[in-house]
């Protein structure tokens, strides 16, 4: 066992009620004692914690007590308390304690305090550092799991943190994706293909949103000129579910609509074009929808003059 491992023994409360309680006691204590020593103390509370539920490389920590001291954690909103003070705390030090944002993600797995984490993950996504850190751990890949759990509550509370991640900060987002491009979408596209009716439905709805958002203008540039999304589409146009089926249209059009579509592209509508001039005209709309009625008659018109 590490030295440093030791000293936390030692030194850390024994019960995982007392450990929370100091780690909260230090946060509350950093706007009445000097900040130097104020911020002495929560490192130390902080790397107790930090030995607690990750270990130090040499023994494993115990999942028992891992479970108690993040029940405890919930109970006590220390997460909040640690968002809050984030500014005192500074940048450094917070890019030194990300472990803490891939111990909250993981949390979705539990159903007891999945919501509350939920939670304080969004208050921390706030933060572009934060949600930059997420994008771009391995913990965001759980994501894409998380969204399909059985649990519809916390299913539905993972996609709206996945939302945030993908929404609060453009030019995170922006970098994020331009680095990350064909891991992100090949994932993605299996959300699109689901079993899970739900599933599929909020990630075509979310994908119809985010693509059209002037800030991701070069994503969806990318995106349309390339054959295997645009046979998701296709496929999604066919969709038993009409409010599916219209949201796959306000992407699908755009792969048509584009000036400068590839060779590729403008082949795979020839030879869809019978099947998708059939699903168009029958493509259902809302009484007085005028728009869509608009924009599907413009993209029958340019799919029959294709040559």
């Amino acid at each position: 066992m590490s030295f440093f491992f030791r000293m936390a023994s030692r030194l850390r409360p024994s019960t995982s009620e007392e450990v929370v309680r100091s780690i909260k006691d230090s946060f509350l204590a950093l706007h009445t004692r000097t900040h130097a020593k104020a911020l002495e103390e929560v490192e130390k509370n902080i790397s107790s914690l930090r030995l607690l539920i990750s270990g130090d490389g040499e023994v494993e920590p115990n999942q028992e007590q891992v479970l108690q001291i993040t029940l405890e954690i919930c109970n006590e909103d220390v997460i909040s308390l640690f968002v809050q003070n984030l500014p005192s705390l500074g940048w450094t030090y917070i890019e030194n304690h990300m472990e803490l944002l891939d111990f909250l993600v993981g949390c979705y797995k539990n159903l007891d305090i999945a919501l509350n984490c939920g939670n304080m993950l969004r208050e921390c996504i706030k933060y572009p550092t934060l949600a930059k850190y997420i994008l771009e751990s391995g913990s965001f890949e759980l994501f894409f799991e998380y969204v399909e759990l059985p649990n519809f509550d916390i299913a539905s509370d993972a996609l709206n943190t996945f939302k945030d991640l993908l929404t609060k900060h453009e030019t995170v987002v922006a970098e994020f994706l331009a680095s990350h491009y064909d891991q992100f979408f090949e994932l993605y596209s299996r959300l699109l293909s689901s079993t899970n009716y739900v599933t599929r439905r909020q990630a075509m709805k979310f994908l119809s949103e985010f693509l059209l958002e002037a800030p991701n203008s070069q994503i969806m540039k990318r995106y349309i000129v390339e054959v295997r999304f645009l046979n998701i589409m296709i496929n999604l146009l066919k969709d038993s579910s009409k409010n599916i089926r219209i949201c796959a249209f306000h992407v699908f059009k755009v792969f048509v609509a584009n000036p400068n579509k590839p060779r590729c592209i403008i082949e795979a509508l020839l030879d869809n074009r019978r099947e998708l001039l059939k699903l168009l005209h029958n493509l259902p709309t809302s009484k007085g929808d005028d728009e869509v009625e608009e924009e599907k008659d413009l993209i029958i018109q340019q799919i029959q003059k294709l040559a």
